[in-house]
């Protein structure tokens, strides 16, 4: 095993998670969801308690995976999670029912991203989770910098696209994609952008405060 490997899998096995989004991950899992790893999770929730995040949307539920971690780091927030599948979207409010997470706190879309996100209010939200079909990243990318306020974080997880990234032969509409939006906003001057490796890696987005 290489040293980047154990470095991998040494952060893996050092993130703690919580019991109830244990259960969550193996509800997800036995309905074929992909929830996000827990050090992805992990990182998701210390960036939402850094930012005192109030308002907080995610496109694609990972059946609660995500929104529970998200809601570990800010339990003060409101979340929005949007998802075509309604099964994902089932599994989500069980478990956010579960950990106990008031009604009022969770706000449940059924619906096609693409055709929700333009009705969101821009510039109310303090973080957007993209999890949705790979295809459609840099739309959801582009409607999550609108929909955030400044000085908000757009996250996507997968971004490594399970190391085809960074394999220079590899050309796919998905990997293209990926590889676009990483050098776009990481030369952006209206964001400021950093990529963790850990886990299936994450790409973070801050915009730029108002002058």
């Amino acid at each position: 095993m290489g040293d980047q490997d154990a470095n991998y899998r040494f952060a893996a096995e050092a993130t703690i998670e919580p019991d109830h989004i244990v259960r969550a991950r193996t509800h997800a899992l036995e309905l074929g969801a992909a929830p996000v790893s827990a050090p992805v999770g992990a990182q998701c929730a210390v960036i939402a308690a850094a930012s005192q995040a109030l308002n907080i949307v995610e496109i694609g539920t990972g059946a609660g995976v995500s929104g529970l971690w998200l809601l570990h780091g800010s339990p003060r927030a409101t979340l929005t999670t949007i998802d075509s599948e309604r099964e994902h979207l089932g599994a989500a409010r069980q478990a956010f029912a579960e950990a106990k997470i008031p009604p009022a706190r969770a706000r449940f879309i059924s619906g096609r991203a693409a055709e929700v996100l333009p009705r969101m209010n821009e510039a109310s939200y303090d973080i957007v989770l993209v999890d949705a079909d790979a295809e459609g990243v840099i739309e959801y990318v582009e409607h999550g910098l609108r929909l955030v306020r400044a000085g908000g974080t757009v996250l996507v997880p997968r971004v490594l696209g399970h190391g085809a990234v960074a394999d220079p032969v590899r050309r796919d509409a998905v990997t293209a994609a990926y590889r676009s939006l990483i050098q776009e906003t990481q030369a952006s001057p209206a964001v400021i952008g950093a990529l963790s490796i850990v886990g299936e890696g994450l790409l973070q987005l801050t915009t730029r405060p108002l002058d």
